[in-house]
């Protein structure tokens, strides 16, 4: 294994539209080299760094290790590509593991077929070194391997996250459809969120926004309440080191001086919202209630910054339109002053909040395409604002 201090060269996998805003993190953490792909980041760091990435970035959905690169043709090369690789030395035959495939290549039709071939070469290696196989759990596995299949290259890496980072650990309670707590995340980056005004998600579900949010106002690792990571499980695995890294991770929090104000009109929600708030260690920042958004006012007389992700598809059982319409007319007369921002992935519904939109970022909320759209919410219209006073008209 690599001496523990010696930069290495890892993959961050992101959503799409967060490239820049995973790299803008990472450089702030100091990783070095960092160059923006295809729905990833490449990036070099130590190992105390490797720690620190999957504890601290908002927005990476796993960190990946690559360990070797094949040109690989047919299942032959790739049994014998995966058998030559030194197993033994990256983690122990009692450990379990599982294998996911990236396929892009026109000599493999089948993933499955992919993982279970090189599922059998790390098997096989075992079986010669120590006379001994581990088991295989595709469920909950200690150890994953990442095989990423483009035309004729296989890079083979070992995975630091095990279940994806989006999974922080605070969330007990869900609403239904909730947003990931990646995608969140990237969303309130690129809407320009620091924690340095009230934050104000009127439609909040199960908070997941509305908790990032105070965990990036308060700079909170993102991942600090996981107990676990795949890296854990890795011969290489320095618990000191670990410990070291989660506590200068943790001296860097810093005091939010505003409010998280976070509504729902369903009792579950807000309940679901308090309970999650409550798991975060944040419930001092939170000022959760039900309220319908159309019929109350803001819940300050100080400017807010809104995000929102307003129920559409099956979450929505009424006409989407007017209700969009309506969510624009309340911005409108109750928040002027304050920056809205919206995602939604009804595009045609989006249309109609009536308000002209300063930013239109695309992205995907799962499968679906998405708009985040950014609005200023200014005292009157644009017109009246361009109006001449009666002073200035004489």
């Amino acid at each position: 294994m690599k001496n523990p201090e010696q930069n290495t060269r890892f993959l961050a996998k992101t959503f799409f539209g967060f490239e820049s805003v995973l790299a803008r993190e990472l450089l702030s953490l100091g990783a070095k080299n960092v160059s923006e792909l295809n729905r990833m980041v490449a990036f070099e760091g130590d190992q105390g760094f490797l720690y620190k990435a999957n504890l601290s970035l908002g927005c990476a959905l796993r960190i990946l290790m690559p360990i070797a690169t094949f040109r690989v043709l047919n299942q032959s090369q790739l049994y014998d590509a995966m058998l030559s690789i030194p197993w033994t030395q990256y983690f122990e035959v009692n450990k379990t593991f599982a294998i996911d495939t990236v396929l892009f290549s026109d000599h493999f039709s089948n993933s499955m077929f992919v993982s279970q071939k090189a599922k059998d070469a790390v098997v096989d290696h075992f079986r010669a070194t120590t006379r001994k196989r581990p088991d295989v759990n595709t469920i909950e596995p200690d150890v994953r391997i990442n095989l990423h299949l483009s035309g004729d290259n296989m890079t083979v890496s070992l995975d630091s996250s095990g279940t994806s980072l989006h999974l922080r650990g605070y969330k007990t309670v869900t609403n239904i459809a909730p947003i990931n707590e990646v995608l969140a995340a990237g969303i309130l980056h690129l809407s320009g969120w620091t924690g340095q005004r009230n934050f104000f998600d009127p439609m909040c579900g199960s908070g997941t926004l509305a908790i990032e949010a105070a965990m990036i106002a308060c700079r909170i690792p993102h991942a600090i309440h996981r107990k676990e990571f795949s890296f854990m499980h890795w011969d290489s695995f320095d618990q000191s080191l670990f410990e070291t890294v989660r506590q200068s991770a943790l001296n860097k929090v810093r005091e939010f001086h505003f409010s998280i104000y976070a509504q729902d009109k369903a009792p579950s929600a807000v309940r679901k919202t308090e309970e999650n708030f409550e798991n975060a260690g944040l419930s001092q920042y939170a000022k959760v209630s039900r309220a319908d958004f159309f019929k109350t006012l803001s819940p300050t007389e100080s400017p807010l910054h809104i995000v929102f992700n307003p129920p559409y598809g099956e979450r929505l059982a009424i006409d989407e339109i007017p209700f969009y319409n309506e969510i624009g007319n309340t911005l409108k007369h109750h928040y002027s002053g304050s920056e809205a921002w919206i995602i939604s992935a009804n595009l045609e519904a989006l249309k109609h909040v009536g308000l002209k939109p300063t930013k239109k970022i695309k992205l995907y909320n799962g499968k679906l395409e998405a708009r985040l759209q950014g609005y200023s919410l200014y005292d009157g219209s644009a017109k009246q604002r361009a109006a001449p006073t009666s002073s200035e008209s004489e």
